[in-house]
């Protein structure tokens, strides 16, 4: 079962001002009244949201299921604030008209234009995510090893679709079955020893963790291609199998080095501390 609110909210710092946020169904829940303020500079964010709403009428039919009210921390304790994760923060943005919500606006355009063309090109979009890693600081070495895993891992995920293994549960319980039985790990223990909340677990790993990890899935492929698994049970028998290779590798590797191949330390604790700045 997924979690519900976490008691602790956290405040997102955009251009100075303050956007209060916090966790919900495992994502970023924003203060829409908040947003509207920084963007705006309207004294009365919520008349402004009347307002927005009835110059919008899609929008407003399709209140519902962009906001949500959540218990947020405020100056006389915890009260109910309308709320929207980033793809609601997005369309609220969107129908907002003030100047300052134009270089959004121009941003999701962009991004939007930067799909289309990754749809027409995929390798567009491994040239990007490379960037990406650069930018933010990880070396060359890591960074090939990170782009090939997730190439390994598509090619996994692949595989089990055409082997009748459709929903994301599933594969989220084949996953831990290959990582358990590589590192001894389930991926929610993995971030845990990492002290990891929402980050990508994979994005923190060590060069070994990576390549332990491509070769667990890798195997798991490999396996379930020579036996022709369908289905699920028939999977993860196999997702086992292949993290067993995995760990097993591992295991030898350590006896001989005398040193354990899972870490606490994360790509986090190798950077700066700074600021909360941004909405995502």
């Amino acid at each position: 079962m997924r979690k519900d609110v976490k008691s602790i909210s956290k405040i997102a710092v955009f251009k100075g001002k303050k956007i209060r946020k916090i966790i919900h169904n495992d994502e970023w829940f924003f203060s829409i009244t908040d947003i509207i303020q920084v963007l705006t500079d309207s004294v009365n964010p919520n008349d402004y949201l009347k307002k927005m709403r009835k110059r919008d009428s899609i929008l407003s039919e399709g209140w519902g299921q962009v906001v949500t009210p959540l218990s947020i921390d405020t100056s006389g304790g915890k009260q109910k604030v309308n709320c929207s994760n980033t793809e609601g923060v997005f369309r609220i943005i969107q129908s907002i008209p003030s100047p300052k919500a134009e270089p959004f606006k121009k941003w999701l355009a962009k991004v939007g234009y930067e799909r289309v063309q990754e749809i027409e090109d995929p390798e567009l979009a491994t040239k990007r995510t490379r960037a990406i890693y650069k930018a933010k600081g990880y070396p060359d070495s890591w960074i090939e090893k990170r782009m090939r895993g997730i190439a390994i891992r598509e090619q996994l995920t692949n595989e089990w679709e055409k082997r009748e293994v459709k929903e994301q549960k599933e594969y989220a319980i084949l996953t831990a079955e290959i990582s358990e039985a590589t590192f001894g790990l389930k991926p929610s223990e993995h971030k845990k020893l990492k002290d990891l909340k929402r980050e990508n677990l994979r994005d923190h790993m060590s060069d070994l963790e990576l390549i332990f990890s491509m070769l667990g899935e890798a195997s798991t492929t490999e396996i379930a291609v020579q036996r022709n698994a369908r289905g699920f049970k028939e999977n993860k028998k196999v997702a086992k199998a292949g993290g067993k290779i995995a760990g097993d590798a591992r295991r030898k590797l350590e006896k001989q080095s005398g040193r354990k191949v899972v870490s606490a330390s994360n790509f986090l604790s190798q950077i700066p501390k700074t600021e909360e700045v941004g909405l995502l």
